[in-house]
C-alpha cells in the first residue's frame, strides 16, 4: 500500500489521479492528519493497518511507500510565518521520515530548487552546496537534512516552477491576467524550468514501479539508488518568456480571448518582497540515467497542459 500525504494539494491531486489510473492500493491524507504531530501520523498508520483500507484478498497488508507532497510553499508569507513554515517543511519531514522508518516504508519527498542561492550559471547538480536565500528555502533544506539523518530508504525529488490542473499556479494566473488586462509585466532576469505536475507525478510512480519490480525480480541492488534527484521538464527559460509562450498557446487553443501585451521587467522593478534565485536550472542527468527516461521539453508539456480538457480557465 502507498500512503500519499498532501493528497489535496496541486501535486498530490495529480499523483492521486495517476495512482487510481494504475490501480494502485493507496490511501491519502491532508490537513486532517497533522504532520507536525508525530503521534497523529503514528495513529493514522495504525488505523490503516487494522481498518477497511486493507483489502483482505490482497497480499498488500501494510504501507510500503510514503509519498510526501505536503509543504508550506508561500515564499513571501514564510518570511512572516517562520515558525509555521519550519514546522511543516522541517519538523513535518522529520516526523514523516521517522514514521516511514518505524514501519519499514520507503519515502518519496518533494523538495525545491530554492535550496540553492541562484547565483550559478550552469545547471545545479544534486551534490552542489545548498545555500538558500530565504525562510522557505532554509526550511526545505532543513527538511532534506532531517530525512537524510533519520533514514536511508528515501528519494528526495527537487523540482521547480511547478504548475498543474488542480491549484493556483503561474499558468492559470497569467491566463486570467491576459484575459482581463491590456498589458502585464513579467520579470525577465530569473531563469529556470517550468514543470508540469503530470510529468512529475509520472516520475514518482516510475520510481515506485522500478523499485518494486527490481526488488521482486532481480534483487534490491537493481532498484533506483536511494538519494537526492532533480526533476523538471527539459530546457530553461525566464518567467517573461514562459508568459509569452502561455500567451501564444492560450490564444491558439482559445484559453485567451483578447490581446494582451506582455512586457519584460527586472525583479527590482517588479518589487518582489523576497529575494528569488536568479538562476535555478536543475541538472536532470542523474534521474534520466537512473530511470532511463527522456524529459519532455517545458514547451511540449505546456502545450499539452493548455489544450487538455482538464484546463480550468
Amino acid at each position: 500500500m502507498i500512503w500519499l500525504i498532501g493528497c489535496k494539494g496541486m501535486l498530490g491531486q495529480e499523483v492521486a489521479r495517476q495512482l487510481d489510473e494504475k490501480k494502485y492500493h493507496w490511501v491519502g491524507t491532508d490537513k486532517e492528519v497533522d504532520i507536525t504531530d508525530r503521534e497523529a501520523l503514528s495513529a493514522f498508520e495504525k488505523s490503516v493497518e487494522t481498518s477497511s483500507y486493507l483489502d483482505t484478498t490482497s497480499n498488500d497488508k501494510h504501507i510500503k511507500w510514503i509519498i510526501n507532497c505536503s509543504a508550506y510553499t508561500n515564499v513571501d508569507k514564510a518570511e512572516e510565518e517562520t515558525e509555521l513554515a519550519d514546522k511543516l517543511n522541517n519538523l513535518g519531514a522529520l516526523n514523516i521520515a521517522r514514521t516511514a522508518r518505524s514501519i519499514g516504508a520507503k519515502l518519496i519527498h518533494i523538495s525545491t530548487d530554492y535550496v540553492f542561492n541562484g547565483q550559478g550559471s550552469e545547471p545545479y547538480t544534486e551534490d552542489m552546496e545548498k545555500e538558500p536565500l530565504g525562510v522557505y528555502g532554509r526550511t526545505k533544506a532543513a527538511g532534506e537534512e532531517a530525512i537524510q539523518k533519520e533514514m536511508t530508504q528515501f528519494y528526495i525529488l527537487r523540482t521547480a516552477w511547478l504548475y498543474g490542473f488542480d491549484g493556483k499556479n503561474f499558468v492559470y494566473t497569467m491566463t486570467n491576467l491576459m484575459n482581463t488586462h491590456d498589458q502585464i509585466r513579467v520579470v525577465n532576469d530569473q531563469r529556470g524550468t517550468p514543470t508540469c505536475t503530470v510529468d512529475l507525478a509520472s516520475t514518482i510512480l516510475k520510481i515506485i514501479e522500478k523499485s518494486d519490480n527490481a526488488t521482486e525480480a532481480f534483487g534490491k541492488h537493481s532498484a533506483p539508488s536511494y538519494g537526492i534527484y532533480h526533476f523538471t521538464n527539459g530546457g530553461e527559460t525566464t518567467w517573461y518568456d514562459f508568459a509569452c509562450e502561455i500567451n501564444r498557446l492560450g490564444k491558439k487553443y482559445g484559453r485567451i480571448t483578447q490581446n494582451c501585451t506582455v512586457n519584460p521587467c527586472t525583479t527590482a522593478e517588479y518589487g518582489a518582497k523576497v529575494q528569488r534565485p536568479a538562476y535555478s536550472v536543475l541538472s536532470k542527468d542523474k534521474i534520466c540515467k537512473e530511470l532511463k527516461i527522456k524529459l519532455p521539453t517545458w514547451q511540449a508539456s505546456l502545450e499539452k497542459f493548455i489544450k487538455n480538457p482538464r484546463f480550468k480557465i
